[in-house]
């Protein structure tokens, strides 16, 4: 059978004996009645353990919607009018509203890219600003002792809204929901603390109530005060699929139930070779990114099997810190005990690497060099063919096969 995986702007192909083919995992089939604004405006209208949210703002607050920086897909261009118009309604003045975009510990927007985030109708209509990790109300601090510090437009508003889209997360469960509070508009000291519980077992994909990273991000988001979120679920085509607005928890759990039904992919048995890729640019912009879709992977692997991630990378490791850690550390497991002493951002997906290599091989097909993948622990490989035939060769003609061509969004769970 002959397979594509997206890689920057274009694809790799190859042809795999389907006696070997396990699977290819695409989402499922769900039915939908509305996509796009029809269903943000839907889900508007028939909010989850809340009021209407034209029942909660009153005229003369000041409100800060909460959104995603330009590394995550959500589209915010598209929810936004259909949350405007609703705040207008309820008597909301333009001056009152400002869209906040989380960076957690990114970088700053230029101002083309605030304008494209928010879309020219919310561009001409109200203020559009980027969080401030250097400008902080420190509200509280959790029981597992992470400072609640959040930038002070977002603080000191009278009503907060998080707008954000939900999909696998590596260590946090799920994204969204208070995720937009917890990093996404927090200090990196704060983001450090609640990070470093990803080292524990049950901080991973598809888990939330016995999540304590989870559980941390959305105790920060009670003592900072979520009043509404407005979250999306989107397709591989980043579509807006099903949207879900309410109750910070409520809602996020509806959403994330419905994600489930869409992605998450239950197997009978692990693969011994493991093909996969982000579905391509910009996803696959630099390692950083396409380490996500290989956590994905490594739960669907058998031990000592290889996993052959597939990414451009053109722009090379992606992150400062990440960088550090993947070029300056002696071995995979040397970064594993690194982030039990010494959490920091950036090595965290380092050390999740190393964590997948304890278990598989991990080989690349990338435009980064050769011998500068070998020397981050990797095996680096020109095709996928030539590196499924190589995989082939080491373990053998029956060797069995899993495809994952949108890794970042599917979630495999292998039966016990």
């Amino acid at each position: 059978m002959r397979l594509s995986f997206g890689f920057g702007t274009g694809v790799q192909e190859v042809e795999v004996p389907e006696k070997n083919l396990l699977g290819v995992l695409h989402a499922n089939e769900v039915k939908t009645e509305l996509t796009g604004e029809a269903e943000v405006r839907r889900a508007l209208s028939e909010p989850i353990g809340a009021p209407r949210l034209g029942e909660i703002v009153k005229p003369g607050e000041k409100i800060a919607l909460v959104t995603s920086d330009i590394t995550r897909p959500m589209p915010t261009w598209k929810v936004l009018p259909a949350v405007l118009d609703e705040l207008y309604a309820a008597g909301c003045d333009r001056g009152d509203i400002t869209l906040v975009f989380a960076l957690g510990s990114h970088r700053r927007h230029t101002d083309e890219e605030r304008r494209h985030l928010a879309g020219e109708r919310a561009w001409g209509e109200i203020a559009c600003v980027d969080s401030d990790p250097g400008d902080c109300v420190h509200l509280g601090t959790t029981k597992a002792g992470t400072p609640v510090d959040i930038t002070r437009v977002v603080a000191e508003a009278d009503r907060r809204i998080c707008l954000g889209n939900i999909e696998y997360h590596y260590f946090a469960g799920y994204s969204g929901g208070a995720k937009a509070i917890m990093p996404g508009v927090s200090t990196r000291g704060a983001i450090q603390a609640n990070h470093s519980m990803m080292v524990k077992p049950e901080a991973k994909a598809g888990t939330l109530e016995t999540n304590p990273l989870r559980m941390d991000i959305e105790e920060a988001g009670r003592l900072c005060g979520i009043d509404f979120i407005v979250n999306v679920v989107l397709d591989e085509h980043k579509e807006v699929l099903r949207c879900v607005a309410g109750d910070p928890v409520e809602a996020h759990r509806a959403g994330c139930a419905f994600l489930d039904t869409l992605y998450l992919k239950e197997l009978p048995r692990a693969a011994d070779i493991v093909l996969v890729s982000q579905g391509g640019a910009p996803k696959d912009l630099n390692l950083y990114q396409t380490q996500k879709a290989l956590d994905n992977a490594r739960h669907a692997v058998n031990p000592g099997g290889v996993i052959v991630l597939i990414g451009s990378c053109k722009e090379g490791l992606g992150e400062r810190v990440f960088e550090e850690w993947m070029t300056k550390s002696e071995s995979p497991r040397a970064m594993i005990e690194r982030i039990g002493r010494d959490f920091q951002l950036g090595g965290h997906k380092a050390a999740a690497i190393a964590m997948t290599l304890e278990k598989a091989e991990v080989w690349l097909v990338s435009d980064m060099e050769p011998d500068f993948v070998r020397s981050i622990f990797l095996t680096p490989r020109a095709s996928v063919q030539e590196a499924l035939d190589l995989a082939f060769a080491k373990l053998g003609p029956e060797a069995t096969v899993l495809a994952m061509p949108y890794g970042g969004s599917t979630l495999p769970r292998v039966a016990q």
